[in-house]
């Protein structure tokens, strides 16, 4: 929402300036995003200023020409080469000096430069109206009567006073605060300054000859329904001052009957619509709900198909208006236009709120109707646009206020205790501040006792209905920031630890598998018996069968996501997908002990390769270590502990590791058997991970530890070790870890060699070691000691030899 910085100066006096008030509304909770210069000419007429010719003659070398000298002040006096027909000596005009830049009504900016014109010297330039962008005329060069002295900055001779924008970030509950008045009530209570409503006493019904019949069927929709006529209008575009006010926040003028209406929607928060009265049949207008599917065509040309909670203002033929949303194509103000009727009413937000989503349609009305608007407000807007209306297009009242209300909107009631404002707020605040804050912000006080206040609150203050909204009320104008910490901290309750929520940390993991290259799969929890007769793995005394099978294929609960998994591979690999990367979260059934068993878990495949082949590189085959370091990133994101690794033993796995968790498997992950892979008709290899999702889910922290970043710098060594193929990189780096505590940070392992020049059962693996001291700088003497006890370790417990 924007908001003018001199517009609100209308109603208020503001000393602040336009950043103090920003930062004095944002403490009060309306939030100000963005504070933003607003200039009503671009430019702001910058190095231009009035002068006066003293001189003028011909250009003796250009009969269109003038040769002048100019008073721009300050004793000043420059020769400017002029080409316009009526300049003449001892006339008062606007002179763009040297340095200025121009920005003409059209065309691009020009900046002012010393130049020869003809051979004759110009040190600025004599300006019409369209060149400095503040009207279209180029009729010749303006001729000011003013007695203003040389040298005065034309931004003053035009009044054009600097504006700013406050773009304020308006939360859904302070309805009352979209509009200039609205903000200025707060305004009110912050700076302890009285507001002035414009006036509307000299409103007057001029005669009654144009009344139109109003009928309000849907009273629910509608709770108060307010319009007058006005007649014997000229439609035409509106003066300066009101363009410059919608212009300022980002509106585009009109005429001068919509640009009035759109000013009072943001004077004063509420909307209005005027209708041609010419095309109101009937002379009678109709508020209520249509039959669903009913044609409408709105302004933007659309037709729309309305639905039976569409609100609409009808003539006695045809609809005219989505209430409080849009306006109808064939209803609207046009330059034939001579009478209007113009509507100010108070609509339902349930209704307004359901057409907008409906529809699609987001307007300025709409934006104010479906949080809530001042249903008292309605004739005063009423009034103040007719004046308006009167006054720019000279139109006179031709009927009575039309007011339907059958049902006013009463006062909220609420009662607010003192030790409730001192208990909410945590300082004892003196009884006259609560009072006169309440006062400030219009909630009038209807009797009190030495412990409470009973409370009138109107009802455009749609949140505050309760004690607890009165008391934030309060400890918003008071201001947070005079809320002292004191020394000892309390609270009338402790709100219980959340609980994990577990389909958010799903979805986390699956956030991440995705950003990894993986596609989630889901597949049939009901799969073959023949898997579990197949492969000892999975004990076919475990199946839980189905009773009334449709088919042997969907014959048992499964015991695992492996087959289903591998089926969805087999499918894509024979149809020549070569980069497979799937994942799974699915459950796991099987019996036990006469007992049922359901088990979550996460698998993971990976098969083909890494990457599209492309110019930049070949394909690459994927690899034990590609799954590897996905299943880390997965348990590092759960933020698990205590986690120790071994060779897997699982049957279906040619080798591969096992992570376990306070000694119980959570991971297991490795290269699947051939045999598997054959019977599944999956060609190639596979790598497979079976995550017990149940088991992780519970060692879930959500508490990151957090420590200082080191001071001291690391240092890296490395080994090159020739040890027996049985023996994995993780034995090494467990031993590593075990043998140096304090000092190794990390082990890796970054190339492995196998080949007849070391032994066929033998391999090669170049590892590096981190090292770093966390509270002093290492030094050589430390480094090769810790070298040397990791060597000798090796060379014991592996056998291993270390290559020089």
């Amino acid at each position: 929402m924007k908001i003018s910085y001199n517009w609100l100066k209308q109603y208020i006096q503001v000393d602040e300036s336009a950043q103090e008030i920003a930062n004095l509304l944002t403490r009060s909770g309306l939030e100000v995003e963005h504070v933003e210069g607003v200039e009503s000419i671009k430019g702001g007429l910058q190095g231009i200023v009035i002068g006066e010719v003293l001189t003028c003659k011909k250009h003796p070398e250009a009969d269109k020409l003038s040769l002048t000298t100019v008073d721009i002040g300050n004793g000043s006096v420059v020769p400017i080469v002029c080409g316009a027909s009526n300049v003449a000596a001892g006339q008062k005009v606007v002179v763009a000096t040297v340095g200025a830049t121009l920005y003409p009504s059209e065309g691009e900016p020009l900046k002012i430069k010393k130049a020869k014109i003809r051979g004759e010297v110009s040190e600025g330039m004599i300006c019409a109206e369209d060149e400095i962008g503040i009207g279209t005329s180029h009729a010749g060069i303006m001729v000011l009567h003013t007695d203003l002295p040389n040298g005065t900055p034309a931004a003053k001779y035009f009044n054009l006073e600097p504006d700013y924008v406050l773009e304020i970030g308006l939360t859904p509950n302070r309805a009352d605060a979209a509009s200039h008045i609205g903000v200025v009530r707060d305004l009110k209570a912050l700076l302890h300054r009285e507001y002035q409503l414009p006036s509307v006493e000299a409103f007057h019904v001029h005669q009654t000859s144009a009344s139109i019949e109003v009928i309000v069927e849907n009273t629910e929709a509608a709770p108060r329904y307010s319009g007058v006529t006005i007649s014997n209008l000229t439609v035409q575009e509106s003066p300066e001052w009101l363009k410059k006010r919608l212009q300022s926040i980002g509106l585009t003028p009109i005429n001068n009957v919509v640009d009035v209406t759109n000013f009072v929607l943001h004077e004063l928060g509420q909307p209005l619509h005027a209708f041609d009265a010419a095309k109101i049949t009937g002379n009678k207008v109709v508020v209520k709900t249509l039959s669903p599917g009913t044609p409408f065509v709105t302004l933007d040309g659309q037709e729309r198909k309305l639905h039976d909670t569409d609100l609409m203002i009808c003539n006695a033929e045809e609809p005219m208006c989505i209430a409080g949303v849009f306006g109808g194509i064939n209803s609207g103000v046009t330059t034939e236009t001579k009478a209007i009727f113009l509507e100010s009413a108070c609509f339902n937000p349930v209704y307004i709120r359901k057409t907008s989503q409906q529809h699609s349609l987001k307007t300025d009305a709409s934006f104010r109707f479906e949080r809530g608007t001042d249903p008292n407000i309605t004739v005063y807007a009423l009034k103040r646009a007719a004046l308006l209306i009167g006054e720019l297009a000279g139109g006179v009242v031709t009927s009575e206020i039309i007011d339907i209300y059958p049902q006013p909107v009463a006062n909220f009631e609420v009662n607010l205790l003192y030790k409730n404002v001192n208990r909410l707020i945590g300082k004892v605040l003196d009884k006259d501040t609560i009072k006169s804050i309440l006062s400030n912000l219009d909630i009038h006080i209807t009797s009190e006792t030495d412990a409470a206040l009973q409370l009138s609150i109107p009802p455009y203050r749609v949140d505050v209905q309760r004690e607890a909204d009165v008391i934030e009320e309060i400890l918003r104008i008071y201001g947070y920031d005079n809320i002292e910490i004191p020394d000892r901290l309390h609270a009338d309750y402790l709100a219980e630890f959340p609980s994990v929520d577990k389909n958010k940390l799903q979805y986390k993991i699956t956030a991440l598998l995705s950003d990894n290259g993986y596609y989630e799969i889901i597949t049939n929890s009901l799969t073959k018996a023949i898997y579990t007769e197949k492969f000892a793995f999975v004990a076919a005394g475990q199946n839980v069968e189905i009773l009334n099978k449709l088919s042997e294929d969907l014959g048992v609960m499964r015991q695992t996501l492996l087959f289903s998994g591998l089926e969805v591979m087999a499918y894509n690999s024979n149809r020549r997908q070569k980069e497979l990367k799937l994942f799974e979260f699915g459950t796991t059934y099987y019996k036990t002990e006469g007992k049922y068993v359901e088990k979550n878990r996460l698998a993971l495949f990976l098969a083909g390769d890494k990457q599209a082949e492309s110019w930049q590189q070949k394909s690459k085959s994927v690899n034990f270590h590609d799954l590897l370091s996905t299943v880390q990133k997965l348990l590092q994101r759960m933020h698990v502990k205590n986690i120790e690794s071994k060779d897997t033993e699982l049957a279906i796995f040619s080798y591969g590791l096992c992570y376990k968790i306070n000694n119980r498997e959570v991971a297991n992950i490795g290269l699947l058997q051939p045999s598997i892979c054959k019977f599944m008709d999956m060609k190639g290899q596979v790598f497979y991970a079976d995550i017990d999702w149940d088991y992780l889910l519970k060692q879930y922290s959500g508490n990151l530890e957090v420590k200082e970043v080191p001071k001291y710098p690391e240092v890296r060594r490395d080994l090159s070790l020739v040890i027996d193929k049985n023996i994995s990189f993780q034995t090494i780096r467990q031993l590593a870890m075990a043998s140096e505590r304090r000092l190794l940070k990390s082990v890796n392992v970054f190339d492995v060699y196998e080949g007849e020049n070391i032994g066929k059962e033998k391999k090669s693996y170049s590892v590096s070691f981190i090292l770093q001291d966390e509270n002093a700088t290492l030094t050589d003497v430390v480094i090769d000691k810790t070298m040397q006890r990791l060597m000798q370790v090796f060379e014991k417990e592996l056998s291993a030899v270390i290559r020089k």
